[in-house]
């Protein structure tokens, strides 16, 4: 089998683009200054998680990163998932970009690994071998959201 480059940054370009679509939309047809701010702000949450992902995740390792999307996670223990629209979920002041980008990676990681379903408790049984075989491939897609980030997020700076 030949290895394609395309192979891992394919998929990345895809998610980040998928994730910025909606927001994007919202922030360009907003009337009110204080709109476009809040969706401008959701862009810039997304883009800084996906820039910082390579960091996190070489200092943390998968089982923390795991850990801190379900930290972002805002339900109360037991309430069921909702479905928000994008209006809804920019609205939220609660990290929500972050969480979007996070599971867009664990989306890409299940995709590009024979690894399916990747909770808390099937990271922590992976013996050491696959466990070290899934971060590697992990760091390598934390770098190419690394680099997507700032093509599909071009406009959207971190001063601003």
């Amino acid at each position: 089998m030949v290895f394609d480059p395309r192979t891992i940054g394919e998929p990345v370009y895809k998610a980040l683009t998928r994730l910025r679509e909606p927001y994007e939309q919202l922030w360009h047809n907003a009337e009110k200054d204080e709109q476009k701010k809040t969706y401008y702000n959701h862009l810039k949450e997304q883009k800084s998680q996906a820039v910082e992902l390579y960091t996190y995740l070489s200092t943390w390792g998968l089982l923390r990163l795991r850990a801190e999307e379900i930290a972002l996670d805002k339900r109360k223990l037991g309430e069921p998932k909702k479905q928000l629209s994008p209006e809804e979920k920019a609205n939220k002041k609660n990290q929500q970009g972050k969480r979007e980008v996070l599971q867009e990676y664990f989306g890409c990681l299940e995709t590009l690994s024979d690894e399916k379903n990747i909770t808390l408790d099937n990271l922590k049984n992976l013996d050491s071998d696959k466990y070290l075989g899934l971060m590697g491939l992990g760091l390598s897609i934390a770098q190419e959201f690394s680099f997507w980030a700032n093509v599909v997020y071009h406009d959207i700076s971190g001063d601003d």
